[in-house]
């Protein structure tokens, strides 16, 4: 059974004649294209009411906002819909039907469309189940055709293709019918309770072995299973985070000691049982001193990129710090080599290296001798649109190349000669050594190398008191105890029912798993808007950066329909004085929450923003990845725990490069990786803001990211005109998406006879055009003269 994912789903078409459809959100705003929002229908079909049902018409039949006339209604469907860009209309079910299951908001009507497209499917519905208290779980229930006969498990795979792993259901039940209430609508509350071959990932296989029969036993009580085949996947079968606690909980009991991070990246019972098996005989990890003959530990934030890395080298390119500069001037090339290597001899974390000691990371620092790996390219016989061809291929190798973390070095350089007074130089850097405020330090200090090598002299640069891995062991030694507790059950409260995944609308279904490819559209508000923003930072007691967030925020939450919204942004996480001057990966990530439609007023949003992001500031030395371990979320191997957007404000100290007979420039490169849906970067210029809406190109099309940079754009300056209007009236669609939405796409007008009635009009049509097509259905049809005949042999058997 192939189900041909290429296809879009089944629209229910555009607006009829004389008929006004809009899309609008909770706030009675209209969507943008694409975005879900609940269907109302406006026009000469709409009805006076319900018939001796005052309240429900109070209900559902609205006054029409957007019409000139006093008396003109609105129907609220109940209906869930979007936009497609032809003006045609997908449904994606009722309102009332919307299931929360482990945090995900899921419509179930996207995934009984879905599996309605299944060959062999003849209905479906979709609904979430506690059979257990706490444990909540989706179940599908179908029809098959009745020449077909289907299987969890091929099912399970169909689906995998276009949804989220969230969204798949955990047991797949097959019935003769649906049971129906007496007025003929499905009664889910008679629908069975699935039984143990519903929950089927793939053909049975017994466990092997008394690692993997252990497992299975612990499986089976957790997730309330008969038996557990050793290829079966723990989420798939009902697994959630929470239940992964319980089970390491009962593994660690049973001497089977995993992290939970194994859990995730081995979910199937022989995966997980081998895994076991690997570490069965790991010594336990003790906490080293800053002694440089013994293993020095990694920083929680280098842990972290160390794990991505033997998870997934993609996840790790993604961590590439790249920059191209173009030297034009004269060059002294051994000066420039001798100012490299002093860099790499200063700072320790240049010529650090990542090892393995029983199990453990740990850094391995290399001598002051070993100097800067830095190669030569002459590209001054090629002609200038070959050299032009050459470096940027050059760049784009050089930054995608990947780092061997166990060998390094992971800093590294390639100097381009163009002509003789033009060089290229690329320099790229693992995170896993470096951050942005690093950056900075490394062009003040290379400029004096540089200098102080022309003149043949030491450089005036003080003296560094500690280094990384001294910062590595304290932190490592501060944070525990009280400390750490403290810490932790902060992060707890501010994250805690969190939605574990922001539901933007996307071009095309989340793959199962992350890609990490990017691009970027750029993002620009001139300097005037930019006074203006600063003007209402000063009124309000905001900074630039809360003012950003409020507006990021509300953005997003048009876009989701969600109000609670996660937002990442990093930090330099510097606090001790004696690290300003340290290059290494000290900056961390802040999840700061938001919710806007909890805020009445603009005010109150930066007020409710300022309040929340002084708070996490506050609380910014626990580590990100501590506080992904303290709250246990929901994870995929399709997008990042606790956040998918990010917001970054460029405000680190800035150094720009200068060297003596050279003039220096940064040679634009693109963005081609990313770690999230979307990422605002921004920068404060004397031009205005400028940065770029970084965006996963699996998930989005660049048109999409350019619409969703004009809703920020239009939000920000609507927060600067008036910081006492309502955010949800906020004007976020450009003009001429509104006039299209709720005007182009409604230009229904049509004209008829008033003189005729209804069976007169089709009896005209059926003379006219007598086997054109009247009425279709899948592959049955009807022309009107045949829709004429029956319409008249009905009428003569009810007269």
């Amino acid at each position: 059974c192939v189900v041909d994912h290429t296809q879009p789903l089944p629209t229910i078409g555009k607006p009829l004649a004389n008929t006004r459809v809009y899309i609008l959100d909770a706030q009675g705003q209209p969507v943008p294209i694409g975005v879900t929002g609940e269907l109302h229908i406006g026009g000469a079909g709409v009805a006076r009411g319900y018939l001796h049902r005052p309240d429900l018409t109070a209900d559902r039949f609205i006054a029409d906002p957007f019409s000139a006339d006093p008396t003109a209604r609105l129907y609220k469907t109940g209906d869930l819909a979007r936009w497609q860009p032809d003006g045609s209309i997908d449904y994606l079910g009722r309102n009332d039907f919307q299931i929360k299951v482990r945090g995900f908001r899921i419509e179930a009507g996207e995934i009984e469309s879905r599996l309605l497209r299944c060959p062999g499917v003849q209905d479906a519905v979709v609904i979430a189940r506690e059979d257990h208290p706490g444990d909540t779980r989706l179940v599908a229930y179908l029809c098959a055709r009745s020449d077909a006969e289907l299987h969890p498990v091929a099912l399970r795979q169909q689906l995998a293709a276009s949804l989220a792993d969230y969204m798949i259901p955990s047991a797949f039940v097959t019935l003769d019918a649906l049971p129906l209430t007496p007025n003929g609508k499905i009664d889910r509350k008679a629908l069975p309770v699935p039984d143990q071959t519903a929950f089927a990932t793939r053909d049975y296989e017994a466990p092997q072995g008394a690692t993997e029969s252990a497992l299975a036993a612990l499986w089976q009580e957790l997730l309330g299973l008969d038996r557990v085949g050793r290829h079966d996947q723990f989420f798939a079968l009902g697994g959630h985070s929470l239940l992964a606690v319980q089970l390491l909980n009962r593994m660690n009991k049973a001497g089977m000691d995993v992290a939970l991070a194994a859990l995730f990246a081995h979910p199937t019972l022989c995966d997980l049982a081998a895994a076991v098996a690997a570490t069965a005989h790991d010594a336990p990890f003790t906490l080293p001193m800053a002694d440089r003959t013994q293993p020095l530990p990694l920083s929680f934030a280098q842990q972290r990129l160390w794990f991505l890395a033997q998870l997934d080298p993609a996840a790790s390119q993604a961590y590439h710090l790249p920059a191209v500069l173009r030297l034009s001037g004269r060059l002294d090339r051994p000066a420039l080599t001798s100012a490299l290597n002093g860099l790499v001899a200063r700072h320790e974390s240049l010529r650090t290296r990542f090892t393995s000691l029983d199990g453990q990371p740990a850094q391995q620092i290399d001598p002051d001798t070993i100097g800067f790996s830095l190669s030569s390219h002459d590209l001054r016989e090629l002609d200038e649109a070959a050299r032009t061809t050459r470096v940027a291929a050059l760049a784009e190798q050089e930054a995608r190349a990947p780092f061997d973390l166990t060998q390094g070095p992971l800093i590294r350089g390639q100097l381009l000669q163009m002509d003789d007074d033009t060089h290229v130089l690329l320099l790229t850097q693992h995170h896993i050594i470096s951050d942005g405020w690093s950056i900075g330090i490394l062009a003040r200090e290379l400029a004096a190398l540089y200098q102080a090598a022309l003149d043949g002299s030491e450089a005036n640069l003080p003296p560094l008191p500690v280094q990384y891995a001294d910062y590595a062991v304290w932190q490592r030694q501060w944070l525990q105890g009280e400390t750490l507790n403290d810490l932790r059950d902060y992060w707890r409260n501010q994250l805690q029912g969190a939605p574990a995944l922001l539901e933007l609308p996307t071009d095309r279904p989340r793959p199962s798993v992350q890609r990490y490819a990017g691009d970027q559209v750029p993002f620009h508000l001139d300097a005037g808007q930019l006074r203006r923003l600063h003007a209402l930072n000063r009124q309000q007691g905001t900074t630039l950066f809360m003012t950003l967030l409020a507006a990021w925020s509300v953005v997003l939450s048009r876009l989701s329909g969600q109000d609670d919204i996660v937002i990442g942004t990093p930090i330099a996480n510097r606090p001790r004085q004696e690290l300003e001057g340290m290059v290494g990966f000290f900056a961390n990530t802040l999840a700061l929450r938001t919710e806007p439609g909890r805020c009445h007023s603009v005010a109150d949003l930066l007020d409710q923003v300022r309040e929340r992001a002084l708070d996490a500031y506050a609380h910014q030395a626990l580590p990100f990845e501590q506080v992904v371990e303290a709250l246990q979320p929901a994870r995929s191997l399709s997008y990042s725990p606790i956040f998918q957007v990010m917001l970054s404000l460029n405000n680190t100290p800035t150094q720009p490069l200068t060297l003596p007979d050279l003039t220096l420039s940064a040679v634009e490169r693109p963005q081609h990786s990313t770690h999230f849906d979307l990422t605002l970067s921004l920068i404060e210029t004397e031009n205005g803001l400028d940065g770029g809406l970084i965006y996963a190109t699996d998930l989005f099309d660049r048109d999409t990211i350019i619409r969703v940079v004009g809703y920020v754009e239009n939000i920000l300056i609507a927060i600067a005109d008036d910081v006492a209007q309502p955010v949800a009236t906020l004007p976020m669609l450009p003009e001429a998406e509104r006039r299209q939405v709720m005007l182009d796409f409604n230009a229904t007008d049509a004209d008829f006879p008033q003189d005729a009635l209804i069976h007169q009009l089709v009896e005209d049509q059926a003379t006219r055009t007598p086997e054109a097509i009247a009425v279709l259905f899948e592959d049955q049809h009807l022309t009107y003269d045949a829709l004429n005949r029956r319409a008249n042999q009905l009428a003569h058997h009810l007269l």
